[in-house]
């Protein structure tokens, strides 16, 4: 099962990591996580097909990702974590 992960910096200097896995019977989940924060945004496609692209599953986020970040308590920086 092909995976990938990658680090983003957006326009405004926030910078995002990105995963995408391949799960079995045509299935991916993908996420996206700020920089410093502790929310993961994830979603698990079914029925696809084709692997995605790296910017293909940037655009599954940009909707969340455009909203202005709060100031956060929380200094944790990006890892990566087990799925």
């Amino acid at each position: 099962m092909p995976s990938d992960e990658w680090i983003k910096a957006l326009p405004d200097g926030r910078r995002v990591k990105f995963t995408y896995q391949e799960l079995p019977d045509d299935g991916r989940f993908i996420t996206a996580q700020l920089e410093g924060n502790k929310v993961v945004y994830s979603i698990v496609l079914t029925d696809t097909k084709d692997s995605l692209g790296r910017g293909e599953v940037e655009s599954q986020f940009e909707g969340e990702l455009s909203k202005k970040q709060q100031p956060s308590q929380d200094t944790t920086s990006l890892r990566h974590r087990d799925v």
